[in-house]
């Protein structure tokens, strides 16, 4: 399943952004062509190296695009089109051609194919396809628009399968290796998921307050969960097939590292079966 957890960031950015398209005074705004940095993981290595500022977007700066790009990188995981990050680096990072003043948009087709095939997977997480993509907003195909590519034949390309994080690899314990996993860590909290966001590469986790509980806390003060926050590192390059559902609640425990409470296990926690009763009698006997 799909370990993306769409955010309430992500959700009032595509909201808020619905004005982009149409208003062509963007298209005219003086464009520089800038390098596409390393940083921007969505369009890095694609099959051009400048971007254009202002986007399609109408993001005006590099930091505004970083920010809003990560947002996207977990859909392009899903694999749920071939063609989802060519579209969306067709918006985010345009080709930045120096002979030709005007933007470069997505074809429609490229659009409503890409939508045909992740539009059901936002919806499965509560999320419609949002207006600011609306496919009929793009030109019809032509050869000055982004065209599909041909994937009446696609056979997807063998690869590595995904690394799953480390946090998230699923472990066979008994009681004692239980008990042992808790007492190395600092913390081990059941929590249900508010948000999730990418930062520098690594995964935010907001817990719903009113959700957590406490099971051990050590050298972790007041201050720390007054507003937790709960950190993956390295999220945006693995996967994590356990969080695949914003409504379940998990136990998750880890350390702190350089003031930050950074994950280094995580279960979903599943009422009734026997593993987490399990784990239940082995926190209420704890004693390290």
């Amino acid at each position: 399943m799909w370990h993306f957890i769409l955010s309430e960031q992500f959700l009032q950015f595509y909201c808020n952004l619905s004005f982009c398209f149409g208003q062509h005074e963007l298209f005219y705004k003086k464009n520089n062509c800038k390098p596409i940095p390393t940083s921007l993981l969505l369009c890095h290595n694609i099959e051009y190296t400048a971007m254009r500022l202002p986007n399609l977007l109408g993001h005006e700066t590099m930091n505004e695009v970083l920010q809003q790009a990560s947002s996207w990188i977990p859909l392009v995981q899903k694999q749920c089109h071939p063609d989802t990050r060519k579209f969306l680096c067709s918006l985010f990072a345009p080709v930045c051609l120096d002979d030709l003043d005007e933007p470069i948009q997505p074809c429609r087709s490229l659009c409503e194919n890409v939508k045909n095939g992740c539009a059901p997977v936002m919806s499965a997480f509560g999320f419609p396809w949002p207006k600011m993509l609306d496919c009929d907003r793009f030109p019809p195909d032509n050869d000055l628009c982004i065209p599909p590519a041909n994937t009446e034949n696609f056979v997807p390309a063998t690869k590595e399968v995904p690394r799953v994080c480390d946090a998230c690899k699923e472990t066979d314990e008994n009681d004692n290796e239980i008990a042992v996993n808790l007492c190395k860590n600092d913390f081990a909290l059941k929590i249900k998921v508010k948000e999730i966001s990418y930062i520098n590469g690594d995964t935010k986790i907001v817990p719903d307050s009113k959700s957590k509980t406490i099971y051990k806390l050590s050298g972790v003060t007041e201050r720390d969960l007054k507003k937790t926050v709960l950190w993956l590192k390295d999220g945006l390059q693995c996967i994590c097939e356990e969080m695949n559902d914003i409504n379940a609640a998990y136990l998750v425990m880890g350390q702190k590292m350089d003031g930050h409470l950074v994950i280094t296990s995580l279960k979903r926690w599943q009422k009734g079966q026997r593993e987490f009763k399990r784990i239940s009698r082995s926190i209420r006997k704890l004693q390290c």
